[in-house]
């Protein structure tokens, strides 16, 4: 493939055929969605589509108790109201994830400590937690990341040696598996997003999964207005809101489940023979393996990309020529959390003055999360890991072609 023009330069790409489109979908969803239209109830208060998947997403999982609501975003809001977080109580999170589990804090009135995460499996570093950990620390929240779990060990051991309550991000995580155990079902609270990129949907919506029914039985009430259950419809006795799950949601996402674990094994297969191929390759790294990860959700794939090796080439002008070359990819997160605008400008809506000398983070600086951002992170989309053997290898293919003609980007 050597002196073969890059297609960002003109020359023809290694791909031209598309990847699989996202979302997939069949008959079933479409018979589902008429099901619920004709039944004229199309509410959870009134249908039973919700209930139904909320009892089948927990089974799957390994969870006692489901609670569905309207995205992961909301799952993560409500489970910190439900354990009790309460104004300045400190949560510890990493710094390379969706802005979501952090305003999600926010939103409690609570503080957001970010912390940085490992490079060999970008999920949070538990060697770190010590130096964040003060005595208003309330809660951990590990993100099991692209789908891949975070080290339970280690975060479940940290938190009962300091007394923490444990709300684990699973928002990529659908069915990814520690050691056997469904991840969202080690700590307090698990929660899941629904949202239309990933690999179960419904547009948007999320649950909660918990083991301990008083935790359900707040968490439900806060997802419901404030009511509980048994009480007077018109009593609420919480500062709940409605963030109550549609009946056609739940209708279509009980059929995005009953075909998710033959995707998920294919997800699998590709993802087991990219780490095999890439770790062969000049200038690019795949993720480090754990034995304990019995299963991995597969929502993005992650390599670390060395620009050394392209001399010096920028990882945003590799994207692109990878990008060029037909290969959907991305650079993931371009900016820290602590650096996104929301929290340098210390724009928390009606907390402002509430949290502006607590939650400052002009000074952070955490160097793995800034090296992710900056110089290594690749992701590959969950739809890519649908396509075939030789759909991963034009992955390889297009990377090789960059790295053998990097002169012609330099």
């Amino acid at each position: 493939m050597t002196n073969v023009k890059l297609a960002i330069k003109g020359g023809d790409p290694v791909r031209k055929r598309p990847y699989p489109e996202w979302p997939i979908w069949n008959d079933a969803e479409r018979d589902a969605l008429n099901r619920v239209l004709e039944s004229g109830k199309w509410g959870s208060l009134n249908g039973k589509e919700v209930n139904h998947f909320e009892n089948a997403f927990a089974k799957y999982q390994g969870a006692e108790f489901g609670i569905a609501v309207t995205s992961g975003s909301t799952a993560l809001e409500v489970s910190l109201r439900a354990v009790g977080i309460e104004a300045f109580d400190e949560v510890l999170i990493p710094a390379y994830t969706f802005v979501a589990t952090a305003t999600a804090v926010l939103v409690n009135a609570a503080i957001p400590v970010f912390v940085d995460i490992d490079l060999e499996t970008y999920n949070i570093s538990t060697s770190s937690l010590e130096q964040a950990i003060t005595p208003n620390t309330r809660a951990i929240m590990p993100v099991h990341f692209a789908g891949r779990p975070a080290n339970m060990d280690e975060v479940e051991q940290f938190a009962r040696d300091h007394g923490l309550h444990i709300i684990e991000d699973a928002a990529q995580g659908w069915g990814a598996q520690w050691r056997g155990q469904g991840v969202g079902t080690f700590g307090d609270f698990g929660c899941f997003s629904f949202q239309s990129s990933k690999n179960i949907s419904s547009g948007e919506g999320g649950i909660i999964l918990t083991n301990d029914e008083e935790l359900a039985r707040m968490a439900a009430s806060y997802m419901n207005c404030g009511r509980v259950e048994g009480g007077i419809w018109y009593a609420h006795y919480h500062l709940g809101n409605n963030y109550r799950m549609t009946e056609f949601q739940a209708a279509v996402l009980s059929s995005q489940l009953s075909r998710y674990d033959e995707q998920l094994q294919q997800r699998q297969r590709n993802m087991e023979l990219l780490d095999r191929a890439l770790q062969h390759l000049n200038g690019v790294q795949p993720l480090t393996p754990d034995a304990r990860i019995t299963r991995h959700a597969g929502h993005i794939y992650i390599f670390r990309y060395q620009a050394e090796a392209f001399d010096m080439l920028s990882k945003e002008d590799f994207v692109s020529a990878l990008q060029a070359e037909g290969i959907p990819c991305s650079g993931g997160y371009s900016l820290p959390l602590y650096k996104q605008p929301v929290f340098q400008n210390q724009s928390y809506g009606p907390f402002t003055k509430l949290l502006k000398d607590k939650a400052a983070y002009q000074d952070i600086f955490l160097p793995n999360t800034e090296k992710a951002c900056k110089e290594e992170a690749v992701w590959l989309p969950q739809r890519l890991l649908l396509g075939t053997e030789n759909d991963m290898q034009d992955v390889v293919r297009a990377i090789e072609k960059i790295y053998e003609n990097r002169h012609e980007l330099i």
